[in-house]
């Protein structure tokens, strides 16, 4: 079989259509020896594979700067309300290609580096990922950041810049180990420091009640520094901004109490202060109450919201003198949105600053905070709400505590108010929860204090309104919303998959990258031979090179003409990986008791992050990796079956494995994840769906037809009937023969030979403590995963319900997501028309 092509090799061949653009490739080779000529110091003359990356980054980079500023004037001139998304985590991964592909430059540039004697690919590899979020959360929050850029919106991502991302996982002997991930060790090209905006921000201290107004005193203050990072839309020449703030200390920071002359301990004490950005919290869906984690939250939401007002005072260009001094227009000209509960902070924070120190009388300061501030909420999971003890904040935010308190009253009276004698509502409505340990709940907070509240698929905004915030939602049913999530098409279609962009443009021409509804339009080629022999040569070619790859990186050989099976996400029990080992198990003893049937060959993989604390996360891993020993290394099974633990799973990672896949896997439990996002990318790269009714999976199936994904198991009602009526997994054990064998195996050692007991912990968990239910819905998942059988052997027809399944998934831009909060929430409109670039005249 050939080779596959390198995308470097497939963008030679393809008639350049303006997809990636050929700029002055003279220009870019001159720019880039310049940058690689002061990237050698005068003892080293020769160039590393990283001093090429570094030139190259630098060169578009130039092309950045001109835009990033012309922008930033731009807005200076024209005031328009302006839109900050408050999130603790931004998954950015890498920046070159993604820059490249948005400015138009990435065939300027392979040209130029191809000139060169150079490899872009090779080059694009050296680049670190900014791992900079958990997983959905974060990398929602990138996909937004992108499409806010491309509609034009004058917008900024505000968040921490971690020092160490979400760690490296390594796999040793079948187990998850953790190692930190150092990822500004070599420098980051994208980045511009900006010590002239640095700001304090107070901790600790008490509370003053004075004869002109509170005075939070005796704080003990970290600087906060800002970093920024362009983010260019697709081709209009808007550059928006990321900043991200990293603590430091002050000079004077713990000298006072060292001034018998310990000096240097008091110098080494400036870690303490600097810690605040040290480390992301590596948790998905989980809530941990450390002090160091509500630090970090107040840290990113005290420096935000000081830029934010400065900004709102002196809106000219280069001007720091303040020009707006009444708050009356504030919620007109700033829209908060908060990603989670984890900037709730703003609230308090807003309400402090108007208050205490701009002198806004406390009704009229409550009412620009209600207006300002959104929420989008992303878990219904009660684990991972966010309850903070109240003697934390009395220790840490003292001033805080006291604003939540009387918000709190004001809130509870109003219900008292509207339902007398409700004790038991007032209790549930609360933003203090009493008991042994009295807590502030987050969620509620961030609900009181917003005017728009949001799910993130219809789905979960109905258990929203109908479960977690049932009582709330009674009280202000206008204030809840649904904004189903998207991905933006142009890292998760345009970069990661340029074949596959390539034969849609062919087809329907290039409107799609902006308008991916305009996808619609390969309804008509459904039938079309060519069109079908194009996608699955597509496929083939990105499943060849995604087989070479994991051959290199990590010595597997994989039949490229099996299916290619896929669960790659966060490792929780509720996305339920462990229904995917009982399929392998069960594939396994199918194939084990027949061996000479024939079977449809499949390369199962799953890839994931456990958070380090998450012992059954670890156990899953581990089970994982113990089965693809054994099926891996059976010569019964010989290349039928695959499971393969992707190790390490990122967003580079993710640009490779989502082209490849044949078949997505999205089987948790219905009613537990929120949205899913990952399901929208493997539906516009040309896999098919195996899932549940759950997140935006029901939207999926609603714009392809339900009869082009494969669904299965219960539905929200179902879990529900089951919860009420009981759930005993040992019911399922004792009627499900096959299912009682895959058990019986893992109990007894089958999988773990020198360590027979090693997964009794899993075992009891799915016998005794399944939240999520997997027995439930492995009969109907088995059933399920026959049917995609049948139709894999029908290259054809799958190849249709393919076309079908792309040409569906236009909803799932972040583009149309960003255009509705833009419409229903922050009362602004996006624009198409593109800021003229820096070489032309302003007017």
């Amino acid at each position: 079989m050939a080779a596959p092509l390198s995308d470097g090799e497939r963008r030679k061949q393809i008639s350049v259509r303006g997809i990636a653009g050929l700029g002055d490739v003279a220009e870019v080779r001159k720019s880039f020896n310049r940058h690689l000529h002061f990237t050698l110091v005068k003892d080293r003359n020769v160039a590393t594979p990283r001093d090429y990356y570094f030139a190259l980054a630098h060169t578009v980079r130039d092309h950045l700067v001109g835009r990033w500023i012309r922008t930033q004037q731009h807005y200076y001139e024209r005031d328009p309300k302006r839109i900050y998304y408050l999130s603790l985590e931004f998954y950015m991964g890498r920046t070159l290609q993604n820059t490249m592909v948005n400015l138009g430059l990435q065939n300027a540039c392979d040209e130029a580096i191809y000139q060169l004697g150079l490899d872009l690919e090779e080059l694009e590899e050296i680049e670190e990922d900014a791992g900079l979020g958990n997983g959905g959360l974060g990398r929602l929050a990138a996909c937004f950041l992108d499409s806010m850029a491309t509609l034009g919106l004058a917008a900024y991502g505000y968040g921490i810049r971690y020092e160490f991302g979400i760690f490296n996982q390594k796999i040793v002997d079948g187990w998850q180990v953790e190692e930190a991930d150092d990822w500004l060790r070599y420098g980051n090209p994208w980045e511009k420091a900006r010590p002239e905006y640095m700001l304090p921000v107070h901790f600790y201290g008490r509370v003053e009640h004075t004869a002109d107004g509170v005075k939070w005193i005796d704080t003990q203050v970290v600087l906060a520094m800002p970093y920024d990072t362009p983010v260019p839309g697709y081709k209009n020449n808007t550059v928006n901004t990321m900043r991200l703030w990293s603590a430091k200390a002050p000079n004077d920071f713990n000298l006072q109490e060292f001034n018998m002359g310990d000096y240097i301990e008091a110098v080494l004490d400036r870690n303490l202060a600097e810690n605040i950005s040290r480390v992301l919290y590596p948790n998905d869906n989980f809530f941990e109450g450390k002090e160091l984690r509500l630090k970090q939250e107040y840290f990113v939401v005290a420096a935000t919201l000081q830029d934010i007002i400065r900004r709102f005072k002196s809106s000219k260009f280069g001007c720091r003198d303040p020009v707006r001094t009444c708050f009356e227009t504030f919620p007109d000209k700033v829209a908060i949105q908060l990603n989670d509960t984890h900037p709730a902070l703003s609230i308090p924070e807003l309400m402090r600053i108007l208050v205490d120190v701009e002198k806004v009388d406390w009704d009229k300061a409550w009412e620009i905070t209600k207006r300002t501030c959104a929420y989008t909420n992303h878990t219904v999971l009660p684990e991972a709400l966010e309850r903070w003890p109240v003697s934390m904040f009395e220790k840490l935010l003292p001033r805080h505590l006291e604003i939540i308190y009387a918000l709190n009253q004001m809130h509870l009276d109003r219900v008292a108010a509207l339902y007398p004698g409700d004790i038991d509502r007032l209790r549930r409505m609360s933003v203090i929860e009493e008991g042994d340990c009295k807590r502030i709940n987050m969620a509620h907070l961030c609900v009181i204090g917003s005017h728009a509240v949001n799910g993130v698929a219809r789905i979960h905004s109905d258990i929203v309104k109908n479960s977690v915030f049932k009582d709330f939602y009674e009280l202000e049913p206008e204030k809840f919303q649904n904004k189903t999530n998207g991905i933006t098409p142009r890292r998760w279609l345009l970069l990661c998959n340029p074949g596959l962009a390539d034969i849609i443009a062919e087809k329907i021409g290039e409107g799609f990258i902006t308008d991916l509804s305009q996808l619609k339009k390969l309804l008509e080629f459904i039938d079309n031979e060519t069109f079908i022999r194009d996608v699955a040569k597509v496929k083939q070619e990105n499943k060849l090179k995604f087989a070479a790859y994991l051959e290199e990186h990590y010595k597997v050989k994989i039949n490229p003409m099996s299916m290619f099976d896929v669960q790659v996400k966060r490792i929780h029990e509720y996305k339920r990986q462990l229904l995917n080992c009982l399929h392998a198990i069960t594939l396994y003893n199918r194939i084990r008791c027949n061996p000479s049937k024939s079977f449809v060959p499949r390369t199962i993989m799953i890839g994931g992050k456990a958070a380090p604390g998450y012992h059954m996360a670890k156990m899953i891993i581990k089970l994982i990796t113990s089965i693809g020993e054994v099926i891996n290394n059976d010569p019964y099974v010989g290349d039928k079956l695959k499971v393969i633990f992707l190790e390490n799973y990122r967003v580079s990672l993710a640009e490779k494995v989502i082209p490849a896949a044949d078949l997505s896997q999205q089987i948790s439990t219905a009613g537990t994840e929120a949205s899913g996002t990952g399901n929208m990318k493997f539906m516009v790269n040309g896999a098919l769906t195996i899932g549940t009714m759950d997140g935006a999976n029901v939207e999926m199936a609603e714009e392809a037809g339900e009869e082009n994904l494969f669904i299965f198991g219960m539905r929200v009602e179902d879990v529900e009937a089951l919860d009420r009526k009981g759930y005993n997994a040992r019911e399922f054990y004792e009627r499900l023969p096959e299912l009682r064998q895959a058990i019986d195996q893992i109990t007894s050692g089958f999988f773990s030979p020198r360590d027979p007991g090693c997964f009794k912990d899993v075992v009891n968990m799915l016998m005794y403590h399944d939240r999520f239910k997997v027995f439930a819905d492995y009969e109907a998942y088995i059933k399920c995963q026959g049917q995609v059988d049948q139709l894999f052997m029908d290259p054809r027809e799958w190849t249709r319900k393919v076309i079908r399944n792309i040409a569906c998934s236009g909803k799932f831009s972040s583009d149309r997501t960003i255009t509705e909060y833009a419409r229903e929430i922050w009362g602004v409109e996006p624009s198409a028309t593109a800021i003229p670039p820096p070489n032309l005249p302003r007017n």
